[in-house]
């Protein structure tokens, strides 16, 4: 069994064909799809997926780096009421980018504190997006000081010490198609990081993985990146999939769900 703990398969880009998209998840034994949520504008396409598919499509909720605006806190407002309709996975997708546009740091900063508060608040993890922005991101972490906080460096692009402070707060290392492409840069962090603390991801419909590189990525495609790793650490394939699903499992606390 795989889960593939990242995927936007709410987006207009599945909207055609996301039952063949699920049916072939399910071919490949990928069994659940936990889906991050962006901003207010995706909510209600991310519960629709949901309700169509409830024991493989699993809600978090959050507001996106890259949508924050001014006046961001009313957004901010309006996405936590959610918690109190219904129970969600995570507080996701948050983070920090500063790939896109630097102009909003502040606000992403404060957007972030305030969000990591809703994951200690409702006792489940943050997933993090860090696109050029990992340091930044680890040491807003470690000055949050709460050892109930945990959650997922999503699409981990760092370096082996970067990994290795992120573990020591208690957070996981999203691994994605980044580990099949050849100069992805990732390889020694795959070599040197323990296996249970990673687990799977695509990001679809983004960075899919090698040989489907700049096509619409899917959930599907998690075996492939699990190929790397095991080929990566001389294991089994099914031993990849046994720790990484156990990991994901803990992390979500999905018997609890």
């Amino acid at each position: 069994m795989f889960i593939d703990t990242h995927a936007h398969i709410y987006l207009d880009q599945f909207k055609d064909d996301l039952e063949e998209v699920i049916d072939r998840s399910r071919v490949e034994n990928v069994e659940r799809i936990y889906m991050p949520n962006i901003d207010s504008s995706s909510i209600d396409h991310m519960i629709d997926v949901v309700k169509r598919f409830p024991s493989v499509c699993l809600p978090m909720m959050g507001l996106h780096p890259c949508s924050i605006k001014k006046g961001f806190e009313k957004e901010l407002h309006g996405i936590e009421d959610w918690f109190s309709r219904r129970h969600f996975v995570a507080v996701g997708e948050i983070g920090t980018d500063l790939y896109w546009d630097k102009t909003m740091w502040d606000e992403q900063q404060e957007a972030l504190n305030i969000q990591l508060g809703w994951a200690v608040k409702y006792h489940v993890p943050a997933v993090l997006h860090t696109r050029n922005s990992i340091d930044e991101t680890i040491e807003i972490v470690s000055k949050f000081n709460d050892d109930s906080l945990f959650g997922i460096f999503h699409c981990f692009s760092g370096t082996v010490e970067q990994a290795r402070s992120i573990i020591d707060l208690g957070f996981y290392l999203g691994i994605g198609g980044l580990a099949t492409f050849k100069n992805g840069g990732i390889i020694e962090v795959l070599l040197k990081i323990p296996l249970d603390r990673l687990v799977l991801e695509t990001d679809s419909p983004y960075l899919s993985p090698t040989p489907f590189r700049g096509k619409r990525n899917e959930p599907s495609r998690i075996p492939l990146i699990a190929q790397k790793i095991s080929e990566l650490k001389g294991i089994d394939i099914q031993e990849v999939a046994r720790i990484t699903s156990a990991t994901a499992d803990k992390i979500f606390r999905y018997e609890s769900v």
